[in-house]
């Protein structure tokens, strides 16, 4: 077997004279997505592996085989960052910290700074640079429809210190100004909910089904069976309708950039 699942699927749809689009209309899925599982991105659910076994002949081998999700964030979440790239609608939840792609420069550096164990200039170099590149989503044609919903903790920790928060959060302002970012926040008074135990981004595509990836400390998973991400997008919902409106949402956003500025 070669040294990947994508791998071998792609010598067994080769062997049996398929295309990718063959492959995808027998067993009933989208080109994309058999594109995404040849290329190492996607990992398909255990129905679509046992479709693909079934039209490619191939006994029960690729539902057994199916590669294990819980894998470091460092290594999964490359899979995410290509999905973020293709997505038409992404939704994302933070807990403590603004969101990847919504990340000023100086903010970055701070978060990547705070790990253990430390990062040498040039490492923390490359990552910062990948960051901001991710974020460059937020200027494609078409721009892709994103909603942040932001726990109010992630305004108020002063990360990298009053004045690179007040930066940050006055970016924040401008992306909802802009109309490229739809922003709600959870405020402290809420007490408890459904997102409380890590962060979470829920992503929609053109040509294949939704995906959600959660993470928490050291770990992170992208999950694609329908019965889980139909699960998290409905907390999502939960807690986005506990959230404030976006009007008061941006107003607080406004507010709280100020109180870090005076401190500044």
């Amino acid at each position: 077997m070669s040294n990947t699942y994508g791998e071998w699927l792609r010598e067994q749809r080769t062997a049996a004279g398929m295309t990718q689009q063959e492959l995808a209309d027998a067993a009933i899925m989208t080109r994309s997505h058999i594109a995404h599982i040849e290329a190492g991105r996607r990992i398909p659910s255990r129905e679509d592996a046992r479709r693909l076994d079934r039209v490619l002949d191939t006994g029960n081998v690729l539902t057994s085989f199916l590669p294990q999700k819980d894998v470091a964030v460092a290594d999964y979440f490359e899979a995410a960052r290509h999905l973020e790239q293709q997505a038409t609608v992404i939704r994302e939840f933070a807990l403590s910290c603004v969101p990847g792609i919504l990340q000023t420069e100086a903010y970055a550096r701070a978060i990547l700074r705070s790990g253990f164990a430390p990062l040498s200039d040039e490492e923390c170099d490359r990552l910062v640079v990948t960051r901001l590149e991710r974020a460059k989503v937020l200027a494609h044609r078409p721009l892709p429809v994103v909603w942040a919903l932001l726990d109010e903790a992630v305004l108020r920790r002063p990360v990298g210190g009053p004045a690179v928060m007040a930066d940050q959060l006055a970016h924040l302002v401008r992306l909802c100004e802009e109309g490229r970012v739809r922003i709600h926040v959870l405020p402290y008074e809420l007490g408890a909910h459904p997102l409380m135990q890590g962060m979470l981004t829920l992503m929609w595509f053109e040509d294949q089904p939704p995906v959600a990836y959660s993470e928490g400390l050291q770990v992170g998973r992208v999950h694609d069976s329908p019965t889980v991400v139909e699960r998290l997008q409905n907390a999502y919902h939960q807690a986005l309708g506990d959230a404030l409106p976006s009007k008061e949402s941006l107003a607080l956003l406004r507010a709280t950039a100020k109180e870090h500025q005076r401190h500044a």
